[in-house]
């Protein structure tokens, strides 16, 4: 196990995590602006969760190729559902009287919508945000299968030779990896919501 490869697995959830938070944002937003397209875009996306991540990786990877790209837009598209989801979530439960207030001082809708509202919502968003990114530092182990690399190429190498050892350093480096993320947003997602008064998710 090296660093590089810990230093690709990373660059390779954040890049697909950054992508997913700028898609899943606005549609997010679009789904909460129009109720009519709020099924489509969830069920949507509901949708590419039900598709097996190989199977995924595979139909990216005969449009583009292989290598890091097919796994980052791979990865994006699992991402979507828990941000785009969190991101309605969030946006609706804001409360009325807080709209009503930002409309009474002035602001037109998307002034309060992105000025008041989205602000209000966010800790409900990081939420799907990290529950998107702990998936795809999972789910990145597939990576080595279209030539993207991670740590999938050490615990794939390990059982091809049958290397109990290889297989053991790159599942621990997963969970580590995984459980330190998943602490640190939990965190933070914590303070968030307790600044807003919210309950938090654990």
């Amino acid at each position: 196990m090296t660093s590089k490869l810990l230093i690709e697995h990373l660059t390779i959830v954040l890049c697909a995590i950054c992508i997913a938070i700028v898609a899943g944002l606005f549609l997010g937003v679009i789904a909460y602006l129009f109720p009519k397209a709020r099924k489509v875009i969830l069920n949507l996306a509901d949708l590419l969760q039900t598709i097996p991540s190989l199977a995924m990786l595979g139909l990216i990877m005969i449009v583009i190729g292989a290598g890091k790209q097919t796994v980052i837009i791979g990865l994006a598209l699992y991402s979507l559902l828990p941000i785009i989801r969190n991101t309605v979530l969030g946006l609706t439960e804001v409360s009325p009287a807080i709209k009503e207030a930002a409309m009474g001082c002035g602001m037109t809708k998307f002034q309060s919508l992105f000025q008041v509202e989205l602000p209000m919502a966010f800790p409900v968003v990081f939420t799907g945000i990290r529950i998107a990114t702990v998936n795809s530092i999972s789910t990145a182990v597939f990576a080595t299968f279209v030539g993207g690399g991670g740590i999938g190429s050490v615990i794939y190498r390990g059982i091809r030779i049958q290397n109990m050892g290889m297989i053991l350093s790159g599942t621990a480096a997963l969970m580590i990896m995984a459980i330190f993320f998943d602490t640190l947003m939990g965190w933070i997602e914590r303070r968030m919501m307790a600044k807003n008064g919210l309950t938090p998710t654990r």
